[in-house]
């Protein structure tokens, strides 16, 4: 990853740019008098077009009143049916943009449009019942008006890459999964990468967004301000992955509320903390389910567009530069997903750049991007205004033969599929001169072209015509103060919080997410009932006789098992269950890996000692142990600490493998052998094996027992090894206490060392 990150964007000298108008941020407009970027032009991106009908100003109403005020003179569109080829000159100069126009009849209609200014008398209040700017300031799921977004001031960042390639191993053959990609973002700006599945969307955004990709080769250049990335960079990105990684059982609220408590500067307090979550939540319209778990496949909680909206929410908490989203409108509804996509209109609108894959939107949300990348197998098929795309596909040969979705017909190229598609002429004579020989010259079949021969001919026809001047305009220096490459630039993390405040958030989160699972009825039921059946099993144990003596040594042991075995298979599935929330965090510079693990590993503890309390006064009185007060504690106290040893073997087992069947496979043979070992059913182990009874916590665990209820042990219930004070016993599991939950974040700081 550091190979395509570190090296910056050639600079060439300073000739005349490409002017863009202003953002509507502030901050942007005081960056620089002109604000240049590549291949595209800002102030188009602020002209939002209604696809429901014209606009109406909001202080001016309709007529000459509403145009007084310069609130954008309503435009009614004249549609032109004419089969148009556009030359790419053209293209770029004319600024002919798609009609979103729909007929009723006949679904979507792509005619060219131009516009021109109607009279003021002609244009009246019925025209336009409802727009795109009453749209966002509509909850649609809630029916209730909400705030708008907050303009904050942000510093804006110009991403550039190009040439970027990404290629992996596969059984020792190189794949590429990109191909050379060259592209910008600016602020204001929503660009979307499209493609098929598998065409290399999710690994180009995570390459552009400084996130770990896997194991691959990773070549080309990414820019940000024309400078490489820096750990400075993190905390002004946003990255929304394609699957929610959200705490279950945490409110929404909570769960906005901890993001913002921890990646929040410092500066603020934490009363401001609290305060700018809920103006997320207002903001977002998830005032109605603040209160609502987020819930996951066992846990009902809020609904998939809710859930979307706090996973962005997590994001633009922060109010990040850059924003980057994987597929946010897979698996909701056309009117939810465009409620999305209108919200991340309104996150650029505040200067912010955002950068979405979108797997097959509908046709509003289609030309609601600004900006659009169309990837097949791993290559540009275009890049440019997402308004000019439906043309330039026209200029090259190919167009739909019926009415059909824009996003559609790009995906139906991208896979090379030409049904209802014209053939360009070239394409159509290169597959019949492939074909005369296999053919009758004189034949009249209908020679269709191969997926293979569409993608070659979409790859080249772009390269030829749009290419060059696209990386032309990728050169081209963006004139920026120094002051903005320095906080660019700069190494230092900045981290939001102190150590302490990091552990102390996380170790409060910890206990509200996994009190539902430590307290839940299955567990308390489960350890009552087994409680029980063992008091009536040993009920009044006479340890006076010897077979009373080994029937409470065989409780005794059955204790220090029990105790070992339970924590053990609970603490495997700690650090690969959440695996995925660390990697996101971290990568977002939320904590320190110290501060996660402490407030982790603490954090359980007072959920793990409760059920053993209940446990031990159950069985204990029942089967008529040392009844007092002493020996109950002690035996307590030992329980307590062979708890603690096997929650940290569990800890680094999990840590180490971090696969849940891996980690319960080796979890299971480990404990079968600490329990074999344990001093219960072989007392004279071999000598060449004897090591291995050291190692186990319930060997350490049952002597301890033994020792608080018989002083002296009788020599029936005594190994090889005499048992003195007990110092040794408790020393060996205070080892194992600490030693594998060092080895456990050790494992855990190799993890993240490989994955960076």
């Amino acid at each position: 990853m550091d190979s395509i990150m570190e090296r910056p964007m050639m600079d060439v000298a300073a000739g005349s740019t490409t002017g863009i108008g202003r953002s509507k941020s502030d901050q942007l407009a005081s960056a620089s008098a002109a604000s240049p970027c590549p291949g595209g032009d800002l102030a188009a991106t602020h002209s939002r077009k209604s696809s429901f009908g014209n606009k109406r100003s909001a202080s001016g109403g309709a007529g000459a009143g509403g145009s007084s005020h310069g609130h954008g003179q309503s435009h009614i569109r004249k549609s032109r049916s004419a089969q148009l080829k556009f030359d790419v000159e053209e293209l770029v100069s004319s600024g002919a943009a798609l009609s979103r126009a729909s007929s009723a009849s006949l679904g979507f209609s792509f005619t060219f449009t131009g516009f021109t200014p109607p009279p003021a008398h002609s244009v009246s209040s019925e025209l336009a019942p409802f727009s795109d700017d009453d749209l966002h300031a509509i909850d649609i799921e809630a029916s209730t008006r909400r705030k708008k977004l907050m303009t904050e001031p942000t510093l804006p960042i110009y991403l550039k890459f190009a040439e970027v390639k990404f290629s992996v191993a596969v059984k020792g053959t190189p794949r590429e999964i990109l191909g050379g990609i060259s592209g910008s973002a600016c602020p204001g700006e929503v660009l979307a990468l499209m493609g098929p599945s598998g065409s290399g969307k999710t690994t180009l955004l995570s390459m552009l967004g400084g996130r770990p990709t896997g194991a691959g080769a990773a070549e080309g250049c990414v820019s940000y301000n024309d400078e490489p990335f820096g750990k400075s960079l993190k905390r002004r990105i946003g990255f929304v992955t394609q699957d929610d990684v959200l705490f279950t059982h945490l409110t929404v609220k909570e769960t906005l509320t901890y993001a913002a408590l921890l990646r929040l500067p410092r500066t603020m307090t934490r009363q401001q903390k609290r305060e700018r979550a809920m103006d997320i939540i207002y903001e977002l319209g998830l005032e109605r389910c603040q209160d609502t778990m987020i819930g996951g496949s066992f846990v009902r909680g809020v609904s998939g567009g809710e859930r979307k909206r706090v996973c962005i929410g997590n994001e633009i908490i922060i109010n990040p530069s850059l924003l980057f989203l994987d597929e946010p409108t897979s698996g909701l509804d056309s009117t939810t997903a465009l409620r999305i996509v209108q919200l991340l209109h309104d996150i650029a609108e505040t200067g912010k750049t955002v950068m979405t894959t979108i797997h097959q939107p509908s046709s509003r949300l289609f030309h609601k991007f600004d900006k659009l990348i169309l990837l097949g197998k791993g290559s540009l098929l275009y890049f440019g205004k997402t308004s000019e795309a439906m043309p330039y596909f026209q200029s090259i040969g190919c167009s739909p033969l019926i009415a059909m979705n824009p996003a559609e017909f790009l995906l139906d190229l991208a896979n090379g599929n030409t049904n209802d598609i014209s053939v360009p002429s070239e394409l159509d004579d290169k597959v019949h001169m492939e074909n005369q020989n296999l053919q009758n010259t004189n034949s009249k079949t209908d020679y269709r072209p191969s997926a293979q021969d569409v993608h070659e001919y979409l790859v080249d026809a772009y390269e030829s015509r749009v290419a060059y001047k696209e990386k032309k305009k990728l050169l081209e220096p963006l004139p920026i103060s120094d002051d903005m490459k320095t906080i660019i630039t700069s190494s230092k993390r900045e981290w939001g919080t102190s150590w302490w405040q990091q552990y102390s958030i996380l170790f409060c989160r910890g206990l509200k997410e996994r009190r539902h699972d430590y307290l839940s009825w299955m567990r308390i039921t489960q350890v009552i009932a087994t409680s029980i059946i063992l008091g009536l099993l040993w009920w009044r144990s006479d340890p006076t006789t010897p077979k009373g003596l080994q029937d409470q040594a065989g409780l005794l042991f059955f204790i220090a098992v029990f105790w070992g075995f339970f924590p053990v298979f609970t603490a495997i599935f700690t650090f690969p269950q959440e695996r995925a929330m660390l990697n996101k965090e971290r990568a977002a510079d939320m904590y320190k890996l110290s501060a996660y693990f402490l407030a982790r590993t603490t954090s359980d503890l007072p959920l793990d000692l409760f059920l053993p309390v209940i446990f031990m006064v159950i069985v204990y009185f029942m089967a008529g142990l040392k009844a007092s007060a002493t020996h109950f504690f002690l035996s307590m106290l030992t329980v307590f600490l062979s708890i603690i040893a096997a929650q940290g073997l569990g800890l680094a087992i999990g840590a180490t493998l971090l696969d849940i069947k891996k980690a319960t496979t080796l979890a299971s043979v480990t404990v079968m052998t600490f329990m074999l070992a344990g001093g219960f059913f072989v007392k004279r182990v071999p000598p060449f094996i004897s090591w291995l009874r050291y190692l186990s916590f319930n060997y350490h665990t049952y002597r301890l027992l033994l020792k608080v209820q018989y002083d002296p042990v009788p020599d029936i219930l005594m190994t090889s090894v005499p048992l003195d004070n007990g110092q040794t016993e408790v020393g060996a599991l205070v080892v194992m206490i600490i030693g594998y939950r060092v080895l456990a974040y050790l494992s855990l700081r190799r993890v993240k060392s490989s994955s960076s």
